[in-house]
């Protein structure tokens, strides 16, 4: 707490400003956005490598949060006080920190993945800096940041070799997918089923059962996506720039569209939950890829 009251003491509304805009880069819709477009756009085994790690990296995260159910800074010390614009998105326990968890998925990946300096660069900054924003904040302590940055870097590390060579292995997703797939199951089942003792917080504990079901929706639907991709689709990320931004634009507002409809027309509870993250990551691996074709001859002689 010492390092937190420390960072308390030098907060400035400008400074706070700015740590709010760059903690988002380890939020989920950043993340996902930026999978989906790698996958669609840039390279299917890059996008598939950046989902991974942050579907993985969420199965453990939400594991730990409830197995150490260690409460948020300001709930430990009532005196301490949050940057506020930050309260809404510190949901569920702190330890570890999910956004950090996330930045890994979204740019440590990328780092990885691509060859150039100046790419590698821009995304070891923002790393480093969404895991200082955390603490800024006032929403994790290190310890939290410091478990997710390595439990991140490893996964970064240990999954590359895997994805390197996917294009000419693809049917090498369908094993990972299913241990994916196993490792939320058993989550969903400790979530579901654990005696937790009288101390755990139902809202907390809500929103790891909700998670584990979002993450269930997810494996599943992009399973299937992915599966139609195959054998009908093998759809190729090549098109000219514009292309790609109207592909992207058009996609992504498809995938809000489902992720808020859903939501309005059904609710909120967790089959809810689990079908439309299902249908979003369907959608996005093997129903939006049938129009690449026809993006891809835009723009061409």
């Amino acid at each position: 707490m010492q390092l937190l009251y420390a960072l308390e003491s030098i907060r400035m509304p400008w400074l706070d400003s700015i740590m709010a805009l760059i903690t988002n880069c380890g939020g989920e819709i950043v993340f996902m956005a930026l999978a989906i477009i790698v996958f669609w756009c840039v390279s299917k085994a890059c996008g598939c490598y950046m989902l991974t790690v942050g579907f993985t990296g969420t199965v453990i995260n939400q594991f730990l949060k409830l197995a150490f159910r260690i409460p948020r800074p300001w709930v430990k010390d009532p005196n301490f006080t949050i940057v506020e614009s930050a309260r809404a998105e510190a949901t569920g326990y702190s330890f570890p920190s999910g956004h950090t968890q996330n930045v890994f998925a979204s740019f440590g990946a990328g780092f990885a993945w691509t060859k150039k300096a100046w790419l590698k660069i821009i995304c070891a900054v923002l790393i480093v800096l969404t895991a200082f924003s955390r603490m800024y904040l006032g929403v994790h302590t290190p310890l939290d940041v410091g478990v997710s940055f390595i439990a991140g870097l490893i996964l970064v590390i240990v999954l590359y070799p895997v994805f390197r060579d996917l294009d000419a292995h693809p049917n090498r997703m369908y094993w990972i997918l299913g241990i994916m797939v196993v490792l939320d199951v058993l989550y969903l089942l400790y979530a579901q089923l654990w005696q937790f003792p009288a101390d755990v917080d139902p809202a907390n504990l809500a929103e790891g059962q909700k998670n584990a079901w979002l993450l269930m929706g997810a494996l599943i639907g992009f399973c299937a996506g992915y599966a139609i991709d195959q054998k009908y689709v093998q759809f190729d990320t090549k098109a000219v720039w514009w292309a790609q931004i109207l592909k992207t634009v058009i996609g992504l507002a498809s995938l809000i569209a489902i992720r808020a409809g859903v939501k309005m027309i059904l609710g909120g509870s967790y089959a809810v939950t689990c079908l439309r993250y299902g249908l979003m990551t369907f959608f996005a691996a093997g129903i939006w890829p049938m129009t690449f074709s026809w993006f891809g001859n835009l723009g061409r002689k």
